[in-house]
Formats: C-alpha cells, structure tokens, sequence
C-alpha cells in the first residue's frame, strides 16, 4: 500500500513540475525556412496567394483524402479564405484568410487551429537573377494548458518538416521536376 501512495505522490509531483516548466515557457512558436527557386516571383505568387492552387504543393495536402475544405469568393490575396475540416490529428480542423498582400511580394495570412490556438504565416519572395528565395514563416500561439507548451518543443520539430517538405513541392511544381 506504501509503495502506491508514493508512486501517487511522485505523479503528483511529477504533474506540478510539468506545470511549473509549462508556465515558464513561451506560448509562442516560430518555424521559418526558405528555399530557392529557379523562377520569377510571379510563377511562384500565384500558387501561394491563391488558396485553392494551395493543394498543388500543401505538405497537409493528401494526408486525409476525406478532409473538407471550403473557401469564399475572393479567388486569391487579402480577404481569401479557407476551412478545413478533418479527424484526422494530421490535419484537424482550422481557418486561413489572407489579410495582408504585396503581389509578387509578399503574403500575410491568419490562422486558426481551433482548439489548438492560431498564429500568422508569413511570406517573402526576394528575386535576384531569375532566381527568387521563398521564405515561409510561421508565428504560432499554443492554446490551452501549460503543461500543452511542452509539447511546442515537439511541436516546432514536426513544423520545421512540414515547412522544408512544403517548399520543396512548391519548388518541383515551379520548376517542373
């Protein structure tokens, strides 16, 4: 019977400390890549400021073939909109509009992940030569509980693939391999 009573006091302890660290760390994340692309920044706008050509290169894009998606009547830049709506925890459910948009430039959208907060992602396209760097940046909030702001560790990881992935289709679909 001692031996439960500990065990339950060190996963009470456990819990505190848990919580302790949680309120301690930041509630935002910030994932941000760029990748190089052999192409003007008007072939590469066009498929960023438009949320539909969005599926084309999406890292989310395919990984629940029975997701809705939705979006408004605005075809692309400020005021473009986008739900989804998943059961898969791969991509959940959530909101995006454009609120912000300098063409061949750059891109500001809002996000909502529901219950798992929201952010804002960010885009730069930089043209020198023929060639333009795409820069994808995500500044995101974790909702909920402290002990939830562990997982942003974790989190910012799974993030990082999604972007590097992310760009890397854009980049194929943009240069044609």
């Amino acid at each position: 019977m001692k031996f439960i009573v500990r065990l339950l006091g060190l996963l009470v302890v456990l819990i505190a400390v848990l919580a302790g660290v949680g309120m301690l760390l930041p509630r935002e994340v910030t994932v941000e890549r760029w990748t190089q692309i052999n192409a003007p920044a008007e072939e590469i706008y066009p498929l960023v400021a438009n949320l539909k050509a969005n599926e084309a290169w999406s890292p989310w894009a395919g990984l629940d073939p029975q997701a809705s998606y939705t979006y408004n009547d605005i075809a692309e830049g400020v005021g473009a909109t986008m739900a989804w709506a998943s059961e898969s925890p791969d991509v959940g459910n959530g909101s995006m509009e454009i609120t912000q948009a300098t063409e061949n430039e750059a891109l500001t959208v809002a996000l909502d992940f529901g219950d798992m907060g929201g952010g804002t992602a960010f885009w730069d396209f930089e043209e020198a030569a023929g060639t333009t760097t795409a820069t994808w940046c995500l500044m995101g909030f974790w909702a909920g509980v402290p002990c939830g702001r562990c997982l942003g560790f974790y989190r910012d990881s799974w993030g990082v693939a999604d972007y590097v992935r992310g760009l890397s289709n854009l980049k194929a679909l943009v240069e044609g391999s």
